[in-house]
């Protein structure tokens, strides 16, 4: 392990963490909010840290594979940790594993609070709280690679381990160069739907937090009430479901379209699949909204879209409590809990490509039941997946549903009903943010006891990281695997 290599990087991360702290540092000052001092420690204290670690004099070697692993597993922890301190300090909270819940869960874009009075809580914090979705949204190494001058393999590592999904895909040759193309696509998107809705009527604070949830696909809002708290005809609830459903594709397919490949995106096997669940889900929830409970069309389309968009896309934005709708419209929603966005988006879940993979592995092997004979390799986008790849993704489903039946049977020592345990853990596992019953879109996680809290933030970290890179780092090195 390259530890000097590893702790220059994380180094780096700290200083980038301590200047995300000015906005709020700044908005706390000009407005003579409590909060200022508690920024203002943990961002000297960011900086002295990342300083010292910097300073640690590095080989000249390579980081290999399990370096990137620690890298982004600490860089993670980390990032989590000293974020929760301003909400300790500034009151938003009562105590420091609620903080690091809050924290833990907007760095992985999760959305889920244990704050039940949000509107109460200095706007400088509200301010950082969504500021730690979008920083995990692209993800805070790539965000440290963007900066970095030359990255080069070493980047690679790191990118490969925190970049979510199987086939991301390489968008530039070096990983500097990637990362800052991603960023460029990642502030214009944010630049633009804050324009917008600024626009339609928000205020300009409220629209710079809903703008970074949107974009990070977290789900924080300045509202007890989320979205709920707009006028639901008004241009912003289909605004904002049109931009989760962009931030749920796979970026790389964005870079392509500046680059004049503006069809790969509609060629894109994964996305077509992405937009086709996304009709299916918003037709047979309005149908039933409109039979079941007699809505009105608009009105039951109106409602399904936004919360289609925002659990696929796993933002965790509501527009109604969807816990009071119908259980056919709740099972749809349970599964799209599973599903997620596009691989190399900003959102959390199994993710479409996997999903798709594993819908023409089952269609092979219901064809080979019947032709037995038959060579019939899986391809996306007319490309044969390697044998590894495959492997891969039916893995990490495995791992996924054992940590799922897991999580649930712990939860279920709180005492709360099943359905609550179930929607807790896969809400978590999939960085979606609310559930069902007791963790319903109007409820919050703060009645649980500090010993859940921190199992919900592990089952958060897992599902942002992709359970691998946790998973690889604390598995015994035999050599070669992790070294190339």
């Amino acid at each position: 392990m390259n530890y000097a290599a590893a702790f220059n990087v994380i180094g780096t991360l700290l200083l980038i963490e301590s200047g995300f702290m000015l906005p709020p540092l700044i908005y706390a000052r000009v407005h003579g909010e409590g909060s200022f001092f508690g920024f203002l420690m943990t961002a000297a204290l960011l900086a002295v840290l990342g300083l010292l670690l910097r300073a640690i004099p590095k080989r000249r070697e390579r980081i290999r594979g399990k370096d990137g692993l620690f890298i982004v597993v600490c860089g993670w922890v980390l990032a989590s940790i000293f974020g929760a301190i301003p909400l300790v300090l500034g009151g938003a909270t009562p105590n420091y594993i609620d903080a690091l819940f809050e924290t833990v869960s907007g760095f992985t874009t999760t959305g889920a609070s244990v704050i039940a009075d949000i509107e109460s809580v200095d706007k400088s914090l509200v301010l950082w709280r969504s500021m730690t979705h979008w920083i995990g949204g692209m993800g805070i190494l790539v965000f440290t690679l963007a900066l970095l001058p030359r990255a080069g393999n070493n980047g690679f590592r790191i990118f490969k381990a925190e970049t979510p999904g199987p086939v991301a895909g390489k968008v530039e040759p070096r990983m500097r160069d990637t990362a800052l193309a991603l960023y460029k696509i990642y502030i214009s998107i944010t630049l633009l739907l804050f324009v917008l809705l600024w626009a339609l009527g928000m205020n300009a604070f409220d629209a710079v937090i809903h703008t970074l949830g949107v974009v990070g696909t977290g789900g924080f809002s300045s509202h007890a009430n989320s979205i709920g708290n707009y006028d639901l005809n008004s241009p912003i609830i289909f605004v904002m479901g049109i931009f989760m459903l962009v931030c749920g594709t796979n970026f790389s397919l964005y870079s392509r379209a500046m680059h004049g490949k503006v069809r790969d995106i509609f060629h894109d096997e994964e996305y077509r699949f992405y937009l086709k669940i996304v009709a299916i889900a918003v037709v047979c929830i309005t149908a039933n909204l409109v039979i079941d409970r007699g809505m009105r069309p608009f009105y039951g389309f109106r409602d399904a879209f936004f919360q289609v968009s925002s659990i696929i896309s796993t933002s965790g934005f509501a527009s109604v409590d969807f816990d009071l709708w119908p259980g056919f419209s709740k099972s749809i929603l349970l599964t799209l809990f599973f599903f997620g966005s596009c691989a190399g988006s900003t959102a959390g879940g199994i993710k479409m490509i996997r999903i798709l993979v594993l819908w023409k592995i089952m269609k092979r092997e219901i064809f080979k039941s019947v032709h037995p004979e038959a060579v019939m390799p899986i391809r996306i986008n007319g490309k044969v997946l390697e044998d590894r790849i495959v492997t891969g993704i039916v893995a990490f489903v495995c791992v996924y549903f054992v940590l799922l039946v897991a999580g649930t049977a712990l939860v279920s020592l709180s005492g709360v009903d099943y359905e609550t345990a179930l929607s807790g853990t896969l809400t978590c596992l999939s960085n979606v943010g609310p559930g069902f019953r007791l963790l319903g879109p109007s409820n919050t996680f703060v009645a649980f006891g500090p010993q859940y809290k921190l199992l919900f933030a592990c089952l958060m970290l897992l599902g942002r990281l992709e359970f691998f890179t946790v998973l690889a780092l604390i598995a015994p090195d035999r050599g070669r695997h992790f070294r190339e």
